[in-house]
């Protein structure tokens, strides 16, 4: 009774929705650089397409520095590793706002990778320890919130900076709100989260827990299966629906506000019954993605599918992130950390994948058909996942109900 009058009406702390804030200015970044493209590979006298590489800099960064740094920082307080990993990162845009040489600059985008994995793994723990049990998944999808809030405002704005500013004053401002997102979490992330009780140890051995690799399995491939598809949006727009290139940054803007309805919907559902919510987050996924082949061929039908699509995409990482660190239990940090790198490696490899399906005869919709076959390939790990808890639950009622029955036997 007390859960339920508790769970819609648990104020989030101060710290959950300035997590979004650095979860904005991090995303932002992250895509930032197709905005600012032409400008770039003009400045540094390259190819677009090696531009382009900066992406996948960061993409990498995010991968790798994710877990290592979450280990790295096991020891500091989560505080300090939100604080430094900001200001890091805002060194990083510094640094590649005054550099002359496009090697130093995929050095820093390698780098503001790393530390934004970092950024995101401690910042799972601060909000899953700041709030109540029945609010966690609800504050993830808060934070995750940022990461849409970043596709219908940060991307364009970005993009408007650097057309008045140039691509550095793009950097510049970056740099100076990270600095300021770092001074206002300092503030407000409380003292007592430390990571001084934990251990590498302890955390490693949360990672022989089957049900969360099978969690990481699925995650992987429904997430590259919606943003293997989502990365392709462009050319089935302007190609297929009929939508003047002009009108596709509208049509991102959609897929945004379906995200964060996605992120901040979701988490109420997912506080009670994580696993069934991400299964019918990935069925809805998948369900979106068939729907997305022939409705695509209208300009209007395609708009409310790609609309829907934003909602079920970014409804699964705060579910996914909840349910890791509720499977990890007391070390939490490194299971975080591997969320964010099996998000950002399902996205790898369905943009990799789907690439290619465009030379295909299927063409414009190659990437959603793939999209499909990828989050069918997702349940089978999830309906596993379901399968084990369900049999856990009946040997943990047949436990129970033991003594009764030995009661009976030995009486008989």
């Amino acid at each position: 009774m007390a859960t339920a009058l508790r769970t819609p009406r648990s104020p989030l702390p101060p710290v959950v929705p300035l997590l979004a804030l650095g979860a904005f200015l991090m995303c932002t970044t992250e895509f930032l650089i197709a905005g600012l493209l032409p400008q770039m590979a003009e400045d540094f006298g390259v190819r677009p397409s090696q531009v382009g590489l900066l992406i996948t800099a960061f993409a990498v960064g995010m991968i790798v520095g994710a877990p290592v740094m979450a280990l790295a920082t096991l020891r500091l307080p989560k505080r300090a590793t939100l604080v430094l990993a900001l200001a890091t990162f805002a060194a990083g845009h510094v640094v590649a706002a005054l550099s002359g040489s496009f090697e130093l600059l995929f050095a820093t985008r390698v780098l503001t990778g790393v530390v934004t994995g970092a950024f995101w793994s401690a910042a799972t723990v601060v909000a899953t320890r700041a709030t109540d049990p029945d609010t966690r998944m609800h504050a993830l999808g808060v934070i995750g919130s940022g990461v849409a809030l970043a596709t219908v405002l940060g991307v364009p704005l970005g993009s408007l900076v650097g057309e008045q500013l140039g691509w550095r004053g793009a950097f510049w401002a970056l740099a100076a709100l990270a600095l300021v997102a770092a001074t206002v979490i300092g503030r407000f992330t409380p003292s007592e989260v430390t990571g001084a009780t934990v251990s590498v140890r302890s955390e490693l051995r949360a990672l022989l827990s089957v049900r969360l690799w099978l969690v990481l399995g699925g995650t992987v491939l429904v997430m590259g299966g919606c943003m293997g598809t989502f990365s392709f949006i462009s050319p089935l727009l302007t190609e297929r629906s009929g939508i003047p290139l002009a009108l596709v940054p509208l049509v991102f803007v959609c897929f945004g506000v379906g995200s964060m309805i996605g992120t901040n919907g979701v988490g109420r559902f997912a506080d009670r019954r994580p696993v069934e919510t991400l299964i019918a987050c990935a069925l809805a996924a998948g369900l979106v993605l068939i729907l997305l082949i022939p409705l695509s061929a209208d300009p209007m039908t395609a708009v409310i599918v790609i609309t829907l699509l934003g909602v079920v995409t970014m409804a699964i990482p705060p579910v996914a992130t909840g349910l890791t660190v509720r499977l990890a239990g007391s070390a939490p940090t490194l299971a975080a950390a591997l969320t964010v790198s099996a998000f950002n490696g399902g996205v790898a490899t369905g943009s990799s994948l789907g690439g290619h399906t465009l030379n295909t005869s299927l063409g414009q919709t190659g990437p959603a058909t793939l999209g499909v076959a990828m989050v069918a390939l997702g349940l089978i790990p999830l309906a596993a996942l379901a399968l084990r808890r369900a049999r856990r639950t009946t040997t943990s009622n047949d436990n129970h109900r033991l003594p009764t029955c030995a009661a009976h036997a030995a009486h008989a």
